[in-house]
């Protein structure tokens, strides 16, 4: 049976502390699965989207980068983070195993572009968030353009839910089945579909109580790998605090997932 590819860790690089102790506690909860899954560490270096203006983005580039690249050589974990603008392309790529666009930037060619340029560089993976204005259709011009200097294999699409209505996510589980027939492996973003863009006026809300039951089907439905967010204490949490899962839960969450993958793969 093929790996099942996983992206965990905070939403935000909080510290150097947080990220050491998020990435030994799923090396050591993730050790019976390791024959059965791709693990890596995820946080970003800045959150450009925050909002409001008086939140905490993060580190910034030059300290993000740093943290990320000392988790890769001292853990062993390959690391996935977004980059924003087509110049942090590079830089990013030169440390980080799997680069994120962003959903809102998902449509910017440039972004596309200079982001499989460095990873094809760099050896590395383009992964590609469907905007919540996409239909899973409409990825297919994501994966043309990604495709221009990427093999499919390095190119990775996720479903993280449509706006139809104010503060609202929806899943289209036939999303992973149209997304995979463009040669690209389809992971769901298990945390952020759950959550309310804005719902706190403030901040973004969330409903955390969906998320294994939403990560499930996705799974069943034919999702290639799941990307969550975590915190050893999500209230305390400076970035999606509400959508975040008790780091302490995550090995159940993947237990049950991986039950799942295996009956859909007899």
């Amino acid at each position: 049976m093929k790996k099942m590819d996983f992206y965990i860790g905070p939403c935000v690089i909080e510290s150097q502390d947080l990220a050491k102790e998020i990435a030994e506690t799923l090396l050591k909860d993730f050790e019976p699965f390791k024959h059965e899954i791709n693990l890596h560490f995820k946080g970003s270096y800045d959150k450009a989207n925050r909002s409001s203006f008086t939140s905490y983005r993060g580190p910034g580039l030059d300290e993000g980068l740093k943290i990320l690249g000392m988790i890769n050589k001292q853990y062993g974990l390959p690391t996935l983070t977004d980059f924003h603008t087509p110049e942090q392309a590079m830089p990013v790529a030169e440390v980080v195993s799997v680069l994120q666009v962003p959903a809102f930037l998902c449509r910017q060619t440039d972004m596309i572009f200079s982001g499989a340029e460095a990873c094809k560089k760099y050896n590395r993976e383009l992964k590609v968030k469907k905007g919540q204005f996409l239909s899973p259709e409409e990825t297919k011009n994501i994966v043309d353009k990604a495709s221009h200097f990427l093999p499919k294999d390095k190119i990775l699409l996720t479903e993280r839910g449509s706006s139809f209505g104010y503060n609202n996510l929806v899943v289209d589980m036939a999303s992973f089945q149209i997304m995979k027939s463009y040669g690209v492996r389809a992971i769901h973003d298990a945390t952020h579909c759950v959550q309310r863009p804005g719902g706190l006026g403030t901040a973004t809300g969330g409903k955390r109580e969906q998320i294994l039951v939403l990560a499930k089907a996705a799974v069943a439905a034919g999702a290639d790998g799941i990307f969550m967010e975590c915190h050893p204490n999500p209230e305390k949490a400076l970035s999606d605090a509400a959508t975040a899962l008790p780091l302490s839960s995550v090995k159940s969450i993947v237990e049950k997932l991986l039950k799942i993958r295996r009956a859909v793969e007899e």
